[in-house]
C-alpha cells in the first residue's frame, strides 16, 4: 500500500508543477522498472493522479486571473475567443489536450487563465493519458532489463529542461500579446 501512495503522491505532486517536472510517463516507467507494481493499476492510478494534479494546477491559475489588470483580462478574453470561440476550435483544443506531446502544464495553466470548462478538459486529458501511459509502461515492461540506464539519462536531460523553459517563455509571450487589438483588426 505504501508503494501505491508513493506513486500517486509523486505523480500528483509532479503534475502540480508549472514547469521543470519530469514527464509523468517517465516516472511511471521508472516505477515499473524499479518495482514489482503491476502495469495496469500503475497506468490507471498514474493517469488519475496526473489528471487530478493538472486540474488543481489549472484551478490555481484561474484563481490568479482576478489579480490581473483589466487590460490583461480583456486580452485573455480576446485570446479565448480566438482559441476556443467556436465549436470546431473547442474540439481542436480538446484534441490537443488528449493527444498533444506538448508538456501539459503550460496547456493547463492557459486553460485555467481562460474561462473554459476545466472538467471536460481534464477528462479528455485523462483518457488520452490512459492510452499514452499504457504504451510507455507496456514498452518498459517488455524492455525491463535493458531500458533502465537510458531512462535515468532522459529524466535529467538538458533538452527536456530546455523544452520546458521554451514553452514557459511562450506562455509568457502569449500573455503579452494584445489579443483585443488583434481581434479588432479582423
Amino acid at each position: 500500500m505504501t508503494d501505491w501512495l508513493v506513486v500517486v503522491g509523486s505523480i500528483f505532486g509532479i503534475n502540480l508543477l508549472p514547469a521543470f517536472g519530469p514527464p509523468t510517463w517517465a516516472v511511471l516507467v521508472f516505477f515499473r522498472l524499479n518495482s514489482d507494481l503491476p502495469a495496469v493499476p500503475l497506468v490507471v492510478l498514474g493517469a488519475l493522479a496526473a489528471a487530478s494534479g493538472r486540474f488543481v494546477l489549472a484551478s490555481t491559475a484561474r484563481h490568479f486571473r482576478g489579480r490581473f489588470s483589466a487590460e490583461r483580462r480583456a486580452n485573455l478574453e480576446a485570446a479565448e475567443h480566438v482559441l476556443v470561440g467556436s465549436r470546431g476550435k473547442a474540439a481542436a483544443g480538446l484534441g490537443l489536450f488528449a493527444l498533444s506531446p506538448v508538456p501539459s502544464a503550460q496547456l493547463f495553466i492557459a486553460a485555467g487563465l481562460l474561462t473554459v470548462p476545466l472538467l471536460p478538459l481534464t477528462l479528455v486529458f485523462f483518457a488520452g493519458r490512459l492510452v499514452s501511459y499504457s504504451l510507455y509502461v507496456a514498452g518498459a515492461s517488455a524492455a525491463k532489463d535493458s531500458l533502465g540506464d537510458v531512462l535515468e539519462d532522459a529524466i535529467g536531460s538538458p533538452i527536456g529542461i530546455a523544452v520546458q523553459l521554451v514553452l514557459l517563455g511562450g506562455l509568457v509571450l502569449l500573455l503579452r500579446v494584445d489579443w483585443a487589438a488583434r481581434l479588432a483588426k479582423k
